[in-house]
């Protein structure tokens, strides 16, 4: 077991320089925030969770970590390797031991190659096999993947989403990755074919002990898949923990929120109390102190104020609120 994380970033953040119109019609340079001040570790054989909702930063981050985006503060560490003025050699390290499997199942893949023509191309750009096994190689993924040896002269548009997702896990396969991050990659299928995707990356983690940032929207996928999860609001991450124990014992007033609003069959119980409101500010124009103010049922003035909370807790649960602990157990009373 490796004594360290295999990938780490220390307070990243990642800002984009937008113009718009300002007084008098004239037009401004400010920047947008779409990352701010994010630490995280993912451990080897670990499932990582990222959820929130579309706009929190999720995707950029997930990005930024491969080096795929450019951030402006923060460290970035991968296999004690800190890649804050990375080397050439340094990307391509980089390059040949993660991989990202995007949201578009389709527009992931080159619509004028074959299945077996893009993964035979990562085989022979990342040297994985000599050219007399890369046939083999590419039945060997696509079987691993669930799709039989006979879908490699197939092209994507021969394809459905779900068939097409699991090509794409098998490209990202082929270079034999020690990282996957996950862009809301089931986010476009069918919820039957979601499961089937989830059940097989759960297969393929006990297999390989491969290591995954899933980055997803759906709590109740992510509560199935993962073994710890992080919760991001603008751009910030104000929950990570165990699943289970962030599921069970949410800390943060937005974490609540989410959770309350995953859907339950079970027609004995009560809706839950509305603890979501309002639209979140514009990551142009951040409020001061704790950005959820705005939305927050439990707000106070000390919330409003000076710069945002910082995450505390017992170093294995950790919470960016002021809500004490016997107050954060009122978070849990609409859930019950």
């Amino acid at each position: 077991m490796s004594s360290h994380p295999l990938l780490e970033v220390e307070r990243l953040s990642v800002s984009f320089p937008v113009t718009g119109p300002g007084l008098k019609g004239l037009f401004l340079k400010q920047k947008l925030h779409a990352v701010n001040a994010v630490s995280l570790q993912v451990e080897p054989g670990s499932v990582v969770g990222l959820v929130g909702e579309s706009g929190s930063g999720k995707s950029t981050l997930g990005r930024a970590m491969l080096k795929l985006e450019p951030s402006c503060a923060g460290s970035i560490t991968f296999d004690g390797l800190q890649l804050d003025n990375a080397t050439q050699s340094d990307i391509a390290r980089l390059r040949q031991q993660t991989a990202m499997i995007f949201q578009d199942p389709y527009s992931s893949l080159n619509p004028r190659q074959t299945l077996g023509e893009a993964i035979a191309e990562v085989l022979k750009v990342h040297r994985k096999c000599s050219a007399e096994k890369r046939a083999s190689r590419v039945d060997e993924l696509l079987t691993l993947t669930g799709l039989s040896g006979d879908y490699k002269s197939r092209y994507p548009k021969q394809l459905s989403g779900g068939q097409c997702q699991r090509a794409a896990i098998a490209r990202a396969l082929a270079i034999e990755p020690r990282l996957i991050v996950a862009d809301e990659c089931v986010a476009a299928l069918d919820v039957s074919i979601q499961a089937q995707i989830v059940n097989l990356l759960l297969e393929l983690q006990r297999k390989i002990n491969l290591t995954l940032l899933f980055i997803a929207h759906d709590l109740s996928i992510v509560r199935r898949l993962c073994d710890r999860v992080a919760v991001m609001y603008l751009g910030r991450i104000v929950e990570e923990g165990p699943t289970e124990s962030v599921f069970s014992h949410p800390r943060h007033p937005y974490t609540a929120a989410l959770i309350s609003a995953i859907p339950d069959i079970d027609p004995e119980r009560r809706l839950p109390d509305t603890l979501l409101r309002g639209e979140p500010p514009s990551p142009l124009d951040l409020p001061d102190g704790c950005a959820f103010h705005t939305r927050c049922c439990f707000a106070r003035e000390a919330c409003r104020k000076g710069e945002a909370p910082e995450l505390r807790g017992d170093g294995n649960h950790q919470y960016a609120c002021l809500l004490e602990a016997g107050e954060a157990e009122r978070l849990t009373d609409p859930m019950r």
